[in-house]
């Protein structure tokens, strides 16, 4: 068994380079096979397009999520609530505008492969 009390987790800023906005992480669990971090977003802030070699689930710990797909699908999310991005599906998720929002990210497979692009607020808001 391994306990991790939640004050061991280190939190930390999120990189500019894949983030809109003020975000936190922080790894909760990783064996190497599955990755899980906790992830807080300010109103309105979310992440640049990625994709993930095996897929991510997401599930919503509280406040309501914003995720957008590259077919130009975006769904709002509540806490409880899950959503699954299939193997290479390039996609972005972040808090709705008037709620903060932190999410479990499961992912396995490898890096999470970013793009060099934000996502614009015309697609933040469809």
């Amino acid at each position: 068994m391994d306990h991790r009390p939640a004050s061991s987790i280190p939190w930390a800023t999120a990189p500019s380079e894949h983030f809109t906005g003020s975000v936190l992480f922080g790894p909760i669990s990783g064996d190497g096979a599955v990755n899980m971090l906790g992830v807080q977003f300010e109103p309105s802030a979310r992440t640049y397009w990625h994709s993930h070699p095996e897929g991510q689930i997401l599930y919503v710990v509280n406040g309501v999520a914003r995720v957008g797909n590259e077919d130009g699908a975006t769904v709002e999310v509540d806490a409880g609530d899950s959503v699954y991005a299939p193997p290479g599906e390039l996609h972005w998720h972040g808090a709705a505008p008037h709620s903060p929002m932190t999410h479990l990210s499961i992912t396995s497979g490898g890096e999470t492969e970013w793009l060099p692009r934000k996502v614009t607020d015309e697609e933040y808001g469809r």
